[in-house]
């Protein structure tokens, strides 16, 4: 038979006091693709890393293909056949495709001849593996669909024969998902093995042969992919049922209460993020914003909660007008009615030092929830912590506790509590399930449906399409800063999402 290309066996890695992957058995057969899946904090990257030399194990053993592997960095483990393709790219962007496979393998200092070995491997790779991307293309100018090819041609040049995959999807339109998985096909079809580390259930489902699961370090079950379902995973991963369905609460959409005409808006360096972006809010209805990350939506959320001032075009809120020249501040937002879920809840979510009674009312601080006194009152915030902690199901529920010690799926969970409590008008929602497990996905959801029913406008930004479109009520689509598409739930189609998303017609698509 056949040796496993990697058996890991007994792996156990402490980090202090914390046990990240304890004693953890990983089998994969040669030549498929295998996917590891767990909430944040199940030991999934740590178990990558140490195969790939990130970190070394306390104890345990790796096999490569059948034999003893001592692997302490990644040198180590690229000569052994393992490459890996991180979430967040490692190129160079103003360097070309064939500058970037060669880096660090350049045979000489005129580069000449390591250029002319390289653009030959690059042929013969791409022919075998279907890969075909310009060498000598500058990767800044390419979508990321065919950076993502550079990373793994990068890969399969110093030899890889197995691949780690992180997230790989993150990044990615429909289409050039549906792309990507005709490669890992493809890359199996050659021999090669494949391992994704994805949070993502349906792309378990499609493109894997088995997959392993984690819960709090350790490895609790693994599967045939073709022997298993989505909910089986996800009530694997959480140790408990979960509901894999988004309860809709269908209401007809009430009169327009926030209105954006013609914004545009320029970052320190004159470049156009947003461009002539209009957009209509109503009472009772969840309008979705999809797109790849990075194409305006971010500054867009920035613009219409005040973090950052209208530059071109207006906002209009009732009888409020903001503009250039009548600008508004998030506080005054608020006082409007509206709240806020930033994208990134460390940076703009949470003071993470702070305890968790102190973040529960960070601008919502003038007022009964912290005391009605003129000083602030540790006692009434601790209070009101509890009342939210209890009511959204934030553990551990102790107020006095730093942010930072929370998970991200608890962190979350108090920054929403924390807006939706004051029962806003307007929600300006950016990534509500970013890092969160599928139990908190679940509960998340619930509560911005429940906003809707109770006339809550939304806007929803999310990088997940499925998110979108389970949820929403109408979806626009930016690209390159531009609104290009919209359309509503009922005609939704995936399909022309994706292209939209793209920058590509549907139409022509």
């Amino acid at each position: 038979m056949t040796a496993p290309a990697v058996q890991m066996t007994g792996i156990t890695k402490r980090f202090g006091a914390v046990t990240a992957n304890d004693s953890v058995d990983l089998t994969v057969p040669a030549g498929t693709i295998h996917g590891i899946i767990g909430e944040n904090g199940a030991g999934k990257s740590t178990i990558v890393s140490i195969l790939y030399g990130f970190y070394t194990a306390d104890s345990g053993s790796i096999e490569i293909e059948g034999k003893p592997a001592t692997i302490t960095s990644s040198a180590d483990a690229i000569a052994r056949g393992v490459g890996m393709v991180h979430q967040h790219f490692m190129l160079v962007p103003n360097f070309s495709v064939l500058e970037n496979v060669m880096l660090g393998s350049e045979d000489g200092f005129l580069l000449r001849k390591g250029k002319a070995a390289t653009r030959k491997e690059l042929q013969s790779l791409s022919d075998q593996y279907g890969l075909e991307v310009d060498p000598d293309a500058i990767v800044e100018t390419l979508p990321v669909g065919l950076q993502q090819r550079v990373e793994i041609l990068k890969a399969l040049r110093r030899g890889a024969r197995i691949l780690i995959l992180d997230e790989p999807t993150g990044v990615l339109t429909p289409d050039e998902t549906d792309r990507f998985f005709d490669i890992l096909r493809g890359l199996r079809e050659q021999g090669v093995t494949v391992l994704i580390i994805t949070h993502k259930l349906r792309e378990i489902m499609e493109v894997t042969d088995g997959v392993s699961v984690m819960r709090g370090g350790k490895m609790v079950a693994h599967r045939q992919t073709a022997e298993t379902t989505r909910e089986e995973l996800a009530e694997l991963m959480v140790g408990r049922s979960v509901s894999m369905q988004v309860d809709r609460i269908d209401t007809p959409p009430g009169a327009v209460v926030m209105e954006a005409s013609g914004l545009t808006w320029h970052d320190l360096r004159g470049v156009a993020c947003l461009k002539n972006v209009s957009l209509q809010l109503r009472a009772g209805e969840i309008l979705g914003l999809a797109g790849v990350s990075g194409n305006g939506q971010s500054e867009l959320l920035d613009v219409l909660s005040g973090i950052a001032p209208v530059q071109g075009g207006e906002i209009t809120i009732g009888e409020r007008r903001i503009t250039k020249d009548a600008p508004a501040s998030p506080a005054d937002l608020r006082a409007l009615g509206i709240a806020h879920v930033p994208e990134d809840r460390h940076r703009r979510g949470l003071v993470l030092p702070f305890e968790a009674r102190e973040n529960a009312v960070l601008g919502y601080h003038n007022g009964a929830r912290t005391g009605d006194g003129a000083l602030l009152s540790p006692r009434a915030m601790h209070a009101h912590c509890d009342t939210l902690m209890q009511r959204f199901d934030v553990r551990p529920p102790n107020p006095k506790l730093p942010a930072v010690g929370f998970s991200g799926g608890n962190q979350q969970k108090l920054v929403m509590a924390r807006e939706i409590e004051p029962e806003p008008r307007i929600m300006l929602i950016g990534q509500p399930t970013r890092g969160v497990d599928i139990g908190g996905i679940a509960f998340i959801h619930e509560e911005i449906m429940a906003r809707k029913a109770a006339g809550c406008a939304i806007l929803l930004v999310s990088v997940e399409l499925d998110e979108i479109m389970a949820l929403s009520d109408r979806i626009m689509v930016m690209n390159a800063g531009e609104v290009v598409g919209e359309t509503t739930r009922e005609g939704a189609d995936q399909r022309e999402i994706g292209l939209m998303m793209a920058g590509v017609s549907a139409i022509a698509g």
